[in-house]
């Protein structure tokens, strides 16, 4: 059993390892014919076009304006949920909540998306004009889906505080409100921030439901509610209209690349911050 479990683990670190190591070298095969700066500082896509052009910078920009638009929308919401069920709620709603929580996770996004284009994108272009695509809708539908994952790990993160630390700060005198706020989430940040970085994590990959509401079109947003591309959803459409080996496919390969980067980079930081936690 021992030697399995061995084989079991560097199995799954070599299908890692070969899975970034494909895509880092097909990727960094654009620059045989895009320079670094057109690719990551132009925003100009017409790969069609008669001199194809491969910029990728405002799907870069609308991915992270994204992110951090959905993360903004559900932490609060997230935050308030976890501290209500892991020190205010009684015991029995709280056996109801968590599990109608957690039940969110297993929607498909798809679903998400579907509610989206038939409820919120309309809503949204009645209310402000247009045609109601972009990242407001995208942001508000991611926001509902990582809120689960928030929620639930900031919650275990507060529950599994040493109950001294709640007690001390009651028997100094403070208030209810205020060992929440002064005592038990600074006590929980280093938890609460993995949760808020996994959230991130999981709005940078989301793919299906951000394809269908925020209007897949290349260009820099000019609003909230100007149809865009992120870098999953210009993967998605463009990756079947395009030949392996081109400059096209290999654009495309990067900007897999990009999202590789990134989400290896959020890991890091949940190291860090573990480690950190631990040392105190």
């Amino acid at each position: 059993m021992r030697w399995l479990f061995i084989v079991s683990a560097s199995l799954v670190s070599v299908i890692i390892f070969s899975i970034i190591l494909f895509v880092g070298f097909q990727g960094t095969q654009v620059f045989k014919d895009v320079s670094f700066a057109q690719l990551f500082l132009s925003t100009d896509w017409s790969p069609l076009s008669d001199t194809p052009k491969f910029g990728i910078l405002s799907f870069l920009f609308s991915t992270l304006l994204l992110t951090l638009l959905s993360v903004i929308l559900s932490v609060p919401i997230a935050l308030s949920g976890a501290v209500f069920m892991a020190k205010i709620a009684p015991k029995w709603m709280r056996e109801l909540m968590r599990p109608a929580a957690d039940l969110f996770v297993g929607i498909p996004s798809v679903v998400y998306g579907l509610i989206g284009l038939t409820v919120l994108v309309p809503f949204l272009g009645k209310t402000f004009g247009g045609a109601g695509y972009g990242i407001l809708p995208a942001a508000i539908i991611l926001a509902v889906m990582i809120l689960p994952t928030i929620l639930s790990i900031s919650e275990d993160a507060i529950r599994s505080l040493p109950g001294r630390l709640e007690e001390a700060s009651l028997a100094l005198g403070a208030t209810r409100w205020q060992t929440i706020w002064k005592v038990l989430l600074p006590a929980a940040r280093p938890g609460i921030l993995t949760a808020i970085i996994l959230g991130m994590g999981r709005a940078i990959g989301e793919t299906m439901a951000v394809f269908m509401v925020i209007g897949n079109s290349p260009k820099m947003p000019g609003s909230l509610l100007d149809s865009t591309t992120v870098l999953t959803t210009a993967i998605v459409k463009d990756m079947g209209n395009t030949f392996y080996g081109t400059a096209w496919n290999n654009a495309l390969y990067m900007m897999a690349l990009v999202l590789l980067v990134i989400s290896m980079l959020l890991i890091i930081i949940i190291r860090v911050v573990a480690k950190r936690s631990e040392l105190r």
